[in-house]
């Protein structure tokens, strides 16, 4: 009988490696497609691995705690139940889990631990600060008392909590680093998400030249068709139908009119991207911020992007998105209406050269220019705000390119079907 070789899988573009945390077979079982047989984790996300066929396990290639290649064939799978096990690769050993720990200011040292910490749970303590000593501390939930990523993050915020004493000055006022303190005012020190957030932002607005542009759009016909079509759409469908996916299929029409703008910079070299991935800003629970990515944008009906943001939105709040869920974006779109802010100044999501922002959608009286005359009108209108890397993107272009979206709002065919 044929034998099936399971994969060690990419798990985002950048990732070479990742580490087996838990097996959910044994070798002797009999899986089904579709079943969980491991859990993997990276620096990044931890996931679980199903098998693609039904057969029995005849063959485990590495333990538990194992860090393995993308590539390495992890494990052997019969089709027909029994056979032969064929030698496909040796057990690679992997040695003690070591972190990296400043003894003093001019000399390091590594130390060993005997306990497992994932790629996940060591890229947070490296990036919080948190020692060796500090993680063997930690009383683990998970498989074998490991510590996972909610119990170092359970640690790290009780540490914030103790660290948020209000501030008692014992002079009037007090100053760190230029800003002046006051009495009651409390210091809080900012999450691992928020400081990359800011670096980001930081990093966006010192390499491009931030340009915006504003134009106002009349979507009366695209609001008055959702409004009639939502609940069929739903029905149908099982997705909500937000204004979102409608803008989003504006934009990436827009992108493959001007190719120019769904683009990247890489030094002094422009990158023309051949796929039109758009980033959806979505706004997480503790008021941080992450950008999913609908992939091939400009390929998909409503039906299609709908579902891809529904679910990309769920999974960001639920923090369940994989590395490359947040990554490849062309583009990217900030909606500032769900928030009844009429209109804003985004910052570029590097390495992109642009980012649209899309306002509240208001009931205005517009001048409607008819054969027989003038006349006033109560007409639903928004506010679209382009900001664009003036290095790469002219005001012309940008301003084109803006104008072409708010025209495939405006015209929307209201005789569309679902």
């Amino acid at each position: 009988m044929a034998n099936f070789n399971i994969i060690m899988p990419k798990l985002g573009e950048s990732v070479e490696e990742a580490t087996i945390t838990k097996w959910f077979v044994a070798v002797g079982d009999m899986i089904e497609e579709d079943q969980p047989i491991v859990e993997l984790a990276t620096d990044k996300v931890d996931s679980e691995v199903p098998s693609p066929v039904e057969g029995k396990v005849i063959k485990l290639n590495y333990n538990e705690n194992d860090l393995v290649a993308v590539g390495k064939v992890i494990a052997v799978i019969s089709l027909g139940g029994d056979a032969e096990v064929e030698e496909v690769e040796e057990k690679s050993e992997t040695p003690n889990v070591t972190i990296e720990q400043e003894t003093d200011r001019e000399t390091t040292k590594k130390e060993k631990s005997t306990r497992f910490y994932s790629p996940l749970v060591r890229t947070i303590a490296k990036k919080e600060g948190v020692s060796l000593s500090d993680l063997d501390e930690i009383e683990g939930t998970g498989a074998k008392n490991r510590v996972s990523k909610k119990d170092i993050l359970s640690y790290l915020e009780n540490k914030k909590q103790n660290a948020h004493a209000v501030v008692k000055p014992t002079v009037e006022t007090q100053t760190v680093q230029n800003i002046t303190i006051n009495p009651g005012d409390e210091v809080v020190p900012m999450s691992r998400m928020r400081k990359l957030i800011a670096n980001h932002m930081l990093m966006s607005v010192k390499t491009s030249a931030h340009v915006t542009s504003v134009i106002e759009a009349d979507v009366t016909e695209m609001v008055n068709w959702r409004k009639k079509k939502k609940d069929e759409f739903l029905k149908k469908f099982g997705q909500k139908l937000t204004f979102m996916p409608i803008f989003t299929e504006a934009v990436a029409k827009a992108l493959r009119d001007f190719p120019q703008v769904n683009a990247s910079t890489d030094g002094e070299n422009i990158i023309f991207r051949k796929e039109v991935n758009v980033g959806i800003a979505v706004a997480l629970p503790e008021w941080n911020l992450i950008v999913p990515v609908v992939k091939n944008a400009d390929q998909k009906n409503l039906v299609g992007l709908a579902t891809d943001i529904n679910t990309l939105a769920a999974n960001a709040r639920e923090n369940k998105l994989s590395p490359d869920d947040v990554s490849g974006g062309t583009f990217s779109i900030t909606n500032f209406g769900t928030f009844n802010n009429l209109m804003g100044t985004p910052v570029i999501n590097q390495p992109q050269v642009a980012i649209i922002a899309t306002g509240a959608i208001v009931k205005k009286s517009s001048v409607m220019e008819t054969e027989q005359g003038d006349f006033l009108a109560i007409r639903h209108k928004m506010y679209l705000s382009l900001s664009y890397d003036h290095r790469i993107v002219d005001g012309a272009l940008g301003g084109a390119f803006l104008e072409r979206v708010a025209s495939y709002l405006e015209n929307f065919d209201v005789n569309r079907t679902i």
